[in-house]
Formats: structure tokens, sequence, C-alpha cells
């Protein structure tokens, strides 16, 4: 894959998670994916997608920052929604929040191989204090 196509094909793949076209994720997932380390499949990785979307209704990925070099990106989302009742754990019960994922990807034959994601929980904490 040429360098200069990732960073369409990333935006193309968030956009398709915003519009939850599920059945289109498999141009841009590879079967085998690993999610931080778990091998999810696609299977899995699209269930974990949909759950996310069941738990925020308002589920918006937005590109902050993307970075690409070879067959890497490097991305950071921003989101500001509404989990409906408890997100990583904390209590959220409806309240809007804003917050932000670190997230680094590795693509194959066009295709996202592997993902690893850190989301600021910190900054949740902080708006439910």
């Amino acid at each position: 894959m040429a360098t200069s196509n990732l960073p369409d094909l990333y935006r193309d793949y968030i956009a398709c998670l915003n519009r939850q076209d599920w059945d289109a994720l498999g141009r841009f997932v590879a079967e085998g994916v690993r999610h931080n380390g778990r091998p999810l499949g696609l299977s899995g990785y699209r269930a974990m997608l949909e759950q996310n979307f069941r738990d925020i209704p308002d589920l918006s990925f937005k590109i902050a920052l993307l970075v690409c070099e070879g067959t890497s990106v490097a991305a950071r989302l921003q989101f500001d929604c509404t989990p409906t009742a408890t997100f990583l754990g904390l209590a959220v019960n409806g309240k809007r929040l804003s917050f932000a994922e670190n997230v680094f990807y590795e693509f194959r034959a066009g295709r996202i191989v592997e993902v690893w994601s850190v989301i600021d929980k910190a900054a949740i904490e902080a708006q439910l204090a």
C-alpha cells in the first residue's frame, strides 16, 4: 500500500464507523484483527463497535490529529457524547462527556490488522467529579 493513500483510507474507515455501515467494515478491517493485544477477529471487532454505539447512541468519531508513516497510523480521536449508563466502569448515567482516544493502527494489504487504543479516562473522571 502506498503511504500516500493511507490517510484517505483511514478517513474512509472513520466515515464507515460514523455511518455504522457494518457490512462495509471488512473493507477496512482484516479477518484476524487484534485490539490491544486481544485477537477479536472481524466479527468480534464489529460486535465491540456495535456495543459502543448501543452504549453511546450519539457516538461520533472525529479525527483531531492524524499521522501516517509506512503502514502505521497514529490518531487522536475526539469525542463529545452521552453514554447512557456506565462507561469504562464509571457511572456516567447520561452525562455529556468530552474526551480523547489515542489510537495506533497497523495496516497490511490495505486493512487494519492491529489496533492499540488508550482512552483518556482521567478526563472523564474529572468531568464526573
